[in-house]
């Protein structure tokens, strides 16, 4: 299936790891030229290098926070000036620790809703008037699905979650006709440093070890594993492309039909 992809300029937040990397490399290799940013500098070179080398595409990795609004403004305007345009977005920056409520800090509430959701707010307040000028162009926001499958140990990823899909279905209403659809890709579990941390963190919030926490993550989800990022990216690659006409405001899970209470038992 042609996705329509070639020649299309790619934005991609938090891409030099996990899914936002996947989600960068399975568009290069659509044909896409990607702009990819995080805030580490090695690990954005060595994700660029990499991508450069496995598909033949453009890349330009850009230095940036997505929890400073100026660095997210300068994030878009670099990819449009360097490569004309701005067609997909694709927010997968932001992290939120995971805990219980009376061991939470109000730093770490407002560290989790300052980058995993005012992070994606800003992202698309910035690129959505480039995508007007082009008369179109495609969101992918992903955010995960602490956001509609709430649990006690997920609190501040679950409620900045929740936030960003309430805003993204608004703004599909606002902006579909303008040809700006925007989507919501929800992942359960998936294969990543950021899925090993959280089950460290599960591990020692409940004082079990890390492989039990793991096995309970598996018994919760029905296809019997944990998503990988390659798997992620698909989905994302299918929204972000010229074959989604008429997809907008919706919000997909890829979790397996996770169950999150069984990952309590």
């Amino acid at each position: 299936m042609d996705l329509g992809l070639t020649g299309k300029v790619a934005v991609l937040t938090g891409a030099s790891k996990g899914i936002g990397y996947a989600s960068a490399l399975a568009l290069a290799r659509e044909g896409a030229r990607v702009v990819i940013c995080a805030r580490g500098r090695e690990g954005l070179e060595r994700a660029a290098a990499t991508i450069r080398a496995e598909t033949g595409a453009e890349v330009l990795p850009v230095q940036a926070d997505m929890g400073v609004r100026d660095d997210v403004r300068r994030l878009m305007a670099t990819a449009a000036g360097h490569f004309g345009r701005i067609d997909i977005l694709v927010n997968c920056a932001g992290s939120s620790p995971g805990g219980l409520l009376l061991d939470l800090t109000e730093e770490q509430w407002w560290a989790s809703m300052n980058l995993k959701f005012l992070g994606y707010v800003r992202a698309m307040t910035e690129v959505i008037p480039y995508m007007l000028q082009n008369g179109g162009g495609r969101i992918v926001n992903v955010i995960g699905n602490d956001g509609n499958k709430p649990a006690y140990w997920e609190l501040t990823p679950g409620a900045a979650n929740a936030a960003g899909m309430n805003v993204s279905q608004a703004l599909a209403e606002q902006y579909a006709p303008y040809g700006i659809l925007i989507n919501v890709v929800n992942p359960g579990p998936v294969a990543t440093d950021r899925w090993d941390g959280l089950e460290k963190q599960m591990a020692r919030d409940r004082g079990i070890t890390q492989e039990e926490a793991h096995r309970r993550a598996v018994r919760s989800i029905p296809l019997g594993r944990i998503c990988r990022p390659e798997e992620v990216a698909d989905l994302v690659c299918f929204l972000a492309s010229a074959r989604n006409t008429f997809i907008t405001g919706a919000i997909i899970n890829i979790d397996g039909a996770q169950r999150k209470a069984l990952m309590d038992c």
